[in-house]
């Protein structure tokens, strides 16, 4: 009889998540030496509650698809486990007979996976844990970067860029777009591509840079005085002056991280209220993280290697680490998979190097030297007549 192994996904899922799950079992599979394939539904919650999903005897076909599938397709939870609840994690494990636990998720995710080996070890139980890696934010350390991410710059990169395009065929409003991130400004930056692709002026405001809500201002009369619209893009976790969000729903979730939200509308606010000119907030939300007509080919692969990665690492005996994506960029991308200790993940956080804010409201090249690679090509050439 072979190993049982249990994989649960922590935290907001990606486009490509299910992608991981997708080479976490095919490798499973693969090897021959593996019993049974859990999943926890709605990750940490399942596990707390016994509440596991059998893949064993699902069809090819259909773990084929998850490879297509956005969102998590065993679910997920933005729960963070108490000292109390973790005997309950070891009794589930022991329930099942779980040889090799695996999580996909971000900084919180690690922290899990960290402790779950620590106490496993001290109470003498044969698991392996692997920590598999997951968050748009990019935020991991130890890691070039993370699944998820390539996807959902792409995405932030196209549609501000759509964006810019409207702002300035029909100059009547400055458009404010708000991305995801609270406190790392990584997929916010990619926006910044829209300057690139397009003729509009465009500014970028990151949280990783606090801002003078009077100089931003002053900046938006005067990129909008070139009379060719313009697109102020900004992350969710914007700070002003004094440190505190521009925008704070006033809600804490699971992790107790504080939730963000309304930056854009906020700034668009502002702009009408002490500028006099017209505006508009936009905020694609979930969607820059689920939309899977956008999927970066490199990160749909690599979300596919950082899962078959991990089971491989289980069944030759490792434990306590997480898959890290190491990258080199020329002369080609090319990328591989290494291990890297899960205490050296857990709960820290890699924001945008501020050298690569220029001027407090643009993103350096060395950026998007950085980002290119991960968010695909086939960028689109757009006509323009003006």
């Amino acid at each position: 009889m072979g190993m049982n192994i249990l994989i649960a996904h922590g935290g907001g899922p990606t486009a490509v998540i299910n992608r991981s799950l997708q080479g976490a079992v095919e490798a499973a599979r693969d090897d021959g030496r593996v019993g049974r394939i859990y999943a926890a539904r709605f990750g940490a919650e399942g596990i707390l509650a016994g509440d596991l999903i059998d893949l064993t005897g699902a069809s090819a076909e259909l773990i084929a698809r998850l490879g297509q599938t956005p969102a998590s397709a065993i679910g997920s939870c933005r729960r963070k486990l108490t000292d109390a609840d973790y005997p309950t994690v070891l009794e589930t494990l022991k329930k099942f007979d779980i040889g090799a636990f695996f999580y996909n998720g971000g900084n919180d995710s690690m922290d899990t996976c960290h402790k779950v080996n620590e106490l496993a070890k001290a109470e003498g139980l044969d698991l392996r844990v692997i920590g598999i890696p997951k968050t748009m934010d990019n935020d991991l350390t130890c890691t070039d970067h993370c699944p998820g991410f390539g996807s959902a710059a792409r995405f932030a990169a196209l549609s501000a860029s759509e964006l810019a395009l409207d702002a300035s065929a029909l100059p009547i409003h400055v458009v404010v777009a708000e991305y995801m991130g609270r406190n790392a400004g990584w997929v916010t930056a990619a926006s910044a591509m829209a300057a690139r692709l397009t003729n509009c002026p465009v500014l970028t405001y990151l949280p990783e840079v606090a801002v003078d809500e009077d100089r931003m201002l002053a900046d938006i009369e005067r990129a909008w005085a070139q009379g060719r619209g313009l697109l102020v893009t900004v992350s969710e976790g914007l700070r002003g002056a004094d440190g505190k969000p521009l925008a704070d729903t006033g809600i804490v979730d699971g992790f107790g991280h504080v939730i963000p939200g309304g930056t854009a509308q906020h700034v668009t606010d502002a702009i009408i209220q002490k500028l006099g000119l017209k505006s508009r907030a936009e905020k694609p939300g979930l969607l820059g993280r689920a939309a899977m007509p956008y999927v970066s080919a490199v990160d749909r692969e690599e979300a596919y290697a950082v899962g078959r990665a991990a089971v491989k690492a289980a069944l030759a005996g490792k434990s306590g680490y997480m898959v890290s994506i190491q990258a080199v960029r020329a002369p080609v991308y090319a990328s591989s998979m290494e291990l890297v200790p899960l205490a050296d993940v857990a709960n820290a956080e890699k924001t945008f190097p501020l050298e690569w804010i220029a001027g407090g409201n643009a993103v350096a090249d060395e950026f998007f030297d950085y980002a290119l690679p991960l968010m695909g090509g086939d960028w689109p050439e757009y006509a323009i007549l003006r």
